[in-house]
């Protein structure tokens, strides 16, 4: 039985667990700690060690990063500290751990668990996943294989990020109601389609547990389902990743 460990770094906690990779379930007990304060390199470097040591794992690993990963290295940061920007991150990891890990985007990890165990399984075309939560991730697979880094998050909408008007915080932070909220969403997903034409849409983020509060207002071309993995989406799509051609490229 294929196994990796999966840890899924985030602004406010880190979580890991060994996965199966034949089915995406996890093998061990999900652990979440503490981000470190800051999200400075060293400090999350060290809790990730950690983890890892506990789990006394020295197999595959995979770390699914607020990033844009390209070769390991981080471009851009999300809810971490900027000194990440520029840091090779597959590197400081492999130092500290002694092994060399498959490093990707959060969002492509939870895309790649939905599209290998979730939601996404065996949908052929274009599938797009997008997390809406404090911003807006998105993951895009083309008959299966992941598009690496896309920022969808970030296209103008009224003149404006899009994940400024239409991911969950925005929701929060101007007190918006379920049907106000999923009218922002439609309208953010009828300008993605106009640019993608995806097949099947996929909405993941903790929202997608109450989705039947505010996905019945919402009225697009393709399909549009919540993703099932839920919180455990980054941690499997992490673990995915080492066996897969394209993420961590």
């Amino acid at each position: 039985m294929a196994q990796a460990l999966g840890v899924d770094v985030g602004g406010t906690g880190i979580k890991a667990a060994v996965v199966d990779l034949s089915t995406g379930e996890l093998v061990t007990e999900r652990v979440r700690v503490e981000t470190p304060k800051g999200g400075k390199p060293g400090p999350v470097v060290e809790t990730i060690a950690g983890l890892v040591s506990d789990a006394k794992w020295e197999g595959d690993l995979g770390v699914a990063f607020p990033a844009v990963i390209r070769g390991g290295v981080a471009f851009s940061a999300a809810n971490v500290d900027k000194h990440w920007i520029g840091t090779d991150v597959a590197a400081l990891v492999q130092e500290a751990v002694g092994v060399k890990p498959t490093v990707l985007n959060d969002a492509d990890a939870a895309g790649l668990a939905e599209i290998r165990h979730g939601a996404g399984l065996n949908v052929g075309g274009v599938v797009l996943v997008l997390t809406l939560g404090t911003g807006i991730g998105s993951a895009l697979f083309v008959d299966g294989t992941l598009v690496p880094n896309t920022e969808f998050g970030h296209l103008e909408l009224d003149g404006h990020d899009a994940e400024r008007k239409a991911a969950e915080l925005a929701r929060e932070r101007e007190d918006l109601s379920w049907k106000q909220w999923a009218h922002r969403v439609e309208h953010y997903l009828k300008h993605v389609d106009s640019l993608l034409w995806p097949d099947l849409i996929l909405l993941g983020g903790g929202v997608s547990k109450v989705s039947e509060k505010w996905l019945p207002f919402i009225d697009v071309r393709p399909p549009v389902q919540p993703a099932s993995l839920r919180n455990e989406a980054g941690i499997v799509g992490a673990a995915m990743a080492t066996a897969d051609p394209v993420a961590g490229r």
